[in-house]
């Protein structure tokens, strides 16, 4: 079961870049499945967001282990896609997150950090 994650978040497209940020948004929506099919991450889930008048236009989180996802960010692939993203849209931001078990995890650790810290 997935204990982490990774955000992937983005702002509008840059004018003038929005057919190229179409076609690699779908082209990146078949890099996800892929790496479903291969056992390298447990899923992904992306979101268009509809106008609100913020800087986020969408995201994609992807589930998987830990380790899985330290392997994701440290591949080749992944950070050229990273860099052509960070040329078609405005605040592209890559986070990772914390899921399910490692949710729990982190949250009873808490207590702790308020006692030594507070």
């Amino acid at each position: 079961m997935a204990d982490a994650g990774l955000f992937i978040g983005w702002g509008a497209a840059v004018r003038g870049r929005e057919k190229k940020a179409v076609a690699a948004f779908g082209d990146d929506q078949g890099f996800w499945d892929r790496l479903q099919q291969e056992g390298r991450i447990e899923s992904s889930e992306t979101v268009l967001l509809e106008p609100h008048g913020g800087d986020l236009a969408g995201f994609v989180l992807v589930r998987g282990i830990r380790e899985q996802l330290a392997a994701i960010r440290d591949d080749e692939e992944f950070w050229r896609r990273v860099a052509r993203a960070g040329l078609l849209v405005d605040r592209l931001g890559v986070v990772r997150a914390t899921l399910g078990d490692g949710l729990r995890q982190r949250v009873n650790s808490y207590p702790q950090v308020i006692d030594e810290w507070t």
